[in-house]
């Protein structure tokens, strides 16, 4: 047989050999390091038997693929630890994942000192370096093997398969698991791991099913490896917004007022509001108009739009249908009561575009174990808009949108952090969606012919959509790699229908708009976390809570220092003076502490000269200016929204 490798040279064999046989055979230092082999596009174990002409490439820990196989296995060993320390535990799975793998159990929660019991217990089964051996049963066959273990979501999960399906199994020494593979040949191949932390996990995914306890661990071929990734995690623990952000004082949480419903201090509040006020200024100046709508309306709109069908469990409702003459919900969008500010009078086709907008805050009854700082919340604030536009409008209209989102994202700075992906209904629950098959088909074609034709890479997402449209959804991650939705456009031919929404055209006749749904920067809350993690706390001038702190030497200066603050603030810069009687040296540490860019340093010279000395983190000691001179630079940085490097280390 002949076997073609990934250079494109050959091996030639008179008998079938095993995937790792022939990585021995080419190189005893790449049989060491082989993980798993892909043989013909398909990922196998190593001790696949290869018996026909293929092409092969031995996959190693710095393969994707290969990484997967690693980390897959060291979950199973975790699996083999939790077993043997917590016998009555459940399996449910155990994944690899981008960042390492976790496996879910039904179980107790874990501690820290739980982990490290299960480490060590991990350690011993490497140890051991028991092989894993692949074996397949019937259906029927596997399903009892699996009841008579004791592991009900094992159960469930062959159940869901095919009846004439056949079930693959691994066994490592005494202990088994469900997998379809592949797996590394021995657990005495894993060489560095650690588990990261705990935390609950429903069952599926879903908010109806169980709450099971889900480890997280990573694992690395090398122990310097996994140091570096400890290491990288420590770092960005300092960046994350749930932790730093309370400690900036940007905002809180208190239990007796409820999960999801975080409390923006004074300081948060202020970086909102120039967001805010930023983004209503470039939607007036792009020919939007302002809206604004009721918090809550009866039931009877949302079951014209189809939420009331659709979306209902995520509602906030008020009241029982069964009981109450009239049943009210808190708002989870805006749309359909914009549509009646467009109904409110007669269109023309000369009138549309109409572009609404509206600073919406809405409530979604997001899951508790959902809730994750300003990330994930129950009420939220986002620049919402929407667009009724001629259907000969819509394409270069969502173009529009797609330049104000970029645009949002160039000026914070975020645009290379983020992805940008088609999400499609899926043609297989067709039941989670209004409207036929065609107009589905045709809207989604015209989203990926505009994100082709603007050179933008995207990704396409089946099952992601509303249920009245297609949408792009761009997207960014947090420091821990959980990617949320940042910024939506969606593509809508479909509820203006269910409103009776029509313009007339130049022929007198009804014809029914399109809608654009969209955010131009998104969610507020969800945008402050993203800038807190993307920059540390070390905001651009232009976002930070205060831009300017006055360090006056001594109590003498006193004046002078408020005179510098009052001509800051008259120019509408974010300034304070710090009053305290403290030396100079000990104001300046805390200035820096507290992230703020500039600090102005003011005494006798200052004073008699009109100057101040300017600190900053750009440049650190920048020297004496003429305070006119310095207000210019800085409200020219504040106007032209600069991101300036940071040279000198906080």
């Amino acid at each position: 047989m002949k076997v073609t490798l990934k250079d494109g040279s050959f091996k030639e064999y008179e008998s079938a050999m095993s995937v790792y046989e022939i990585a021995s055979d080419i190189s005893e230092g790449l049989a060491r390091m082989a993980c798993a082999g892909e043989v013909d596009g398909e990922v196998v174990d190593l001790r696949t038997i290869v018996d026909k002409d293929c092409s092969l490439n031995i996959l190693t820990f710095n393969d994707e693929k290969g990484k997967a196989a690693y980390r897959h296995t060291t979950s199973h060993v975790l699996a083999e630890a939790v077993k043997r320390l917590y016998p009555e535990a459940k399996l449910a799975i155990g994944p690899s994942i981008d960042t390492g793998f976790y496996y879910d159990f039904d179980a107790q929660s874990f501690s820290r000192d739980d982990l490290d019991k299960i480490e060590a217990e991990m350690k011993k089964i490497i140890k051991e370096g028991a092989e894993l051996e692949k074996f397949t049963l019937p259906r029927a066959e596997a399903i009892k093997f699996m009841e008579e273990k004791g592991e009900p979501y094992k159960v469930e999960l062959i159940m869901d398969l095919p009846e004439d399906a056949v079930i693959s199994f691994y066994r490592q020494g005494e202990f088994v698991d469900l997998c379809a593979g592949p797996h590394l040949m021995s657990t005495k191949n894993i060489k560095a791991f650690k588990l990261i932390s705990s935390s609950g996990a429903y069952w599926r995914g879903s908010e109806k099913n169980k709450m099971l306890t889900r480890i997280y661990g990573t694992a690395f071929s090398k122990k310097a490896e996994l140091d570096e990734y400890l290491e990288y995690l420590e770092n960005i623990k300092l960046r994350d917004h749930n932790k730093l952000g309370r400690e900036m004082e940007l905002f809180t949480t208190v239990d007796v007022i409820g999960q999801g419903l975080p409390l923006l201090m004074p300081k948060g509040v202020r970086m909102v509001q120039t967001l805010q006020r930023w983004i209503e200024d470039e939607e007036e100046r792009r020919g939007y108009v302002r809206t604004k709508t009721p918090l809550m309306a009866k039931s009877d709109l949302y079951k014209i739009s189809g939420h009331w069908d659709h979306y209902k469990d995520g509602m906030f409702v008020l009241g029982d249908e069964e009981k109450d003459k009239e049943v009210f919900a808190l708002r989870p969008m805006t749309c359909p009561f914009q549509y009646y500010v467009y109904k409110a009078s007669q269109k023309s086709y000369r009138d549309l575009p109409l572009r609404y907008g509206e600073t919406s805050t809405l409530f979604r009854n997001e899951d508790s174990g959902e809730m994750h700082g300003l990330t994930r919340v129950r009420q939220f604030t986002i620049s919402e808009g929407h667009l009724i536009v001629r259907p000969d409008q819509m394409v270069e209209e969502f173009k529009g949108c797609i330049a104000l989102a970029k645009y949002c994202l160039q000026t914070l700075g975020l645009e290379s952090d983020v992805t940008y992906h088609l999400s499609k209904w899926d043609p297989d629950n067709k039941e989670k969606y209004i409207g036929e098959p065609e107009v589905w088909e045709e809207t989604q074609q015209h989203i990926r012919d505009i994100l082709t034709e603007l050179e933008i890479p995207f990704t396409e997402d089946v099952g992601e959509a509303a249920f009245y449209g297609p949408k792009v959804d761009i997207n960014a991650k947090n420091v821990y790699g959980k990617e949320d939705t940042m910024i939506t456009i969606q593509w809508d031919a479909l509820l203006a229908e269910q409103f009776d929404m029509y313009y007339i055209d130049e022929k007198g006749e009804k014809v029914r708009p399109y809608i654009i749904h969209r955010t131009s920067m998104g969610c507020y809350e969800r945008t402050l976390a993203w800038l807190i993690e993307k920059y540390a706390g070390l905001f651009p001038t232009w976002l930070c809570p205060e831009q300017v702190r006055v360090l006056p030497i001594s109590e003498k200066y006193k004046e002078y220092a408020d005179k510098v603050n009052e001509t800051l603030k008259n120019n509408g810069v974010y300034s304070t003076v710090d009053h305290r009687a403290e030396k100079i040296g000990y104001k300046i540490r805390e200035t820096r502490l507290d992230r703020v860019p500039y600090m102005l340093i003011v005494g006798e010279k200052e004073e008699a000269e009109g100057l101040v000395s300017v600190r900053s983190r750009y440049n650190g000691d920048e020297g004496q200016k003429a305070l006119d001179v310095f207000v210019d630079e800085i409200c020219k940085e504040i106007r032209t929204k600069e991101i300036k490097e940071i040279k000198v280390s906080e």
